[in-house]
């Protein structure tokens, strides 16, 4: 393992974790994009970025969270898989992914220690993005069925992937001082989409309560009692305007999931075509 190695696409040397604002295909960050060390800074700096790429430039920076920072960090120098050693290793929280102006969301869990951690791009580079986008691209929001490595020209259209923790947490746990202390991205994510969002899918049941918990806190009804996750579940939530955004819930398109046919590709090519 070299100080830096090569981008799997473009050949540029980076050091792992990649400092921001240094060639990264789609890094939102820059060396002076405000960093949030504590949970009171996530809060401030959630609220006040003014777009998408603001917010996510801010996102990808974040230390609030000690144990995640450190866990990410090791993952990307000394805990990489064997077969991608020899690459850089993003080793940063995942920005969000996809078209800025999206009228549905993806409410994943969190980044995977060797997918999104590795390559800086939501569900890129393990098995379960390939379920993903290979589902995507199936209902017409992908351009195409995989997503190897950022910079490989995938796009999304209409739709955008978010989180509801952006770092790698170990054994893909996140404490709940963790989910609370991030749940302000997601807070603002919803805020910002919120005057054309039509629809969201949660993966997975920690997402489908973050889901309800970041309406809630936007002042969404949501109905009572609390609806509950499972696989094509559905949620009516009424924005405060009147407006209502239909929440669908998915199992996560993890290898426990996938490779036991409790989610197979026909379930979900028909939640997405719920969407």
């Amino acid at each position: 393992m070299s100080a830096t190695d090569p981008h799997p696409v473009t050949g540029q040397p980076f050091p792992s974790p990649v400092p921001p604002g240094t060639g990264w295909p789609g890094d939102p960050a820059e060396p002076e994009t405000p960093v949030a060390t504590t949970a009171p800074q996530v809060i401030r700096l959630a609220r006040t970025a003014l777009d998408v790429s603001e917010l996510d430039a801010r996102i990808s920076v974040c230390r609030a969270c000690p144990r995640l920072v450190d866990w990410r960090e090791s993952v990307a120098v000394t805990g990489r898989r064997a077969s991608f050693a020899d690459q850089p290793y993003w080793g940063r929280p995942g920005p969000s992914f996809g078209d800025p102006d999206a009228d549905v969301l993806i409410v994943g869990l969190a980044p995977a220690a060797n997918g999104t951690n590795r390559t800086g791009r939501m569900f890129t580079g393990d098995r379960s993005g390939d379920w993903l986008y290979a589902a995507l691209h199936r209902a017409g929001f992908a351009s195409q069925p995989s997503s190897v490595a950022a910079g490989d020209g995938l796009e999304l259209t209409g739709i955008r992937i978010v989180a509801t923790v952006r770092c790698a947490p170990p054994e893909n746990k996140p404490t709940t001082v963790e989910k609370a202390t991030c749940a302000p991205w997601l807070d603002r994510d919803l805020e910002l989409c919120e005057p054309r969002l039509r629809s969201m899918l949660a993966l997975g049941g920690i997402a489908w309560d973050a889901a309800l918990g970041a309406a809630r806190r936007r002042g969404w009804h949501v109905p009572r009692p609390k609806p509950r996750f499972g696989h094509g579940a559905e949620a009516d939530l009424t924005t405060a305007d009147g407006r209502v955004v239909r929440l669908v819930g998915s199992y996560h398109v993890s290898q426990q999931n996938t490779f036991t046919g409790r989610l197979t590709e026909a379930m979900l090519d028909d939640v997405l075509r719920r969407l």
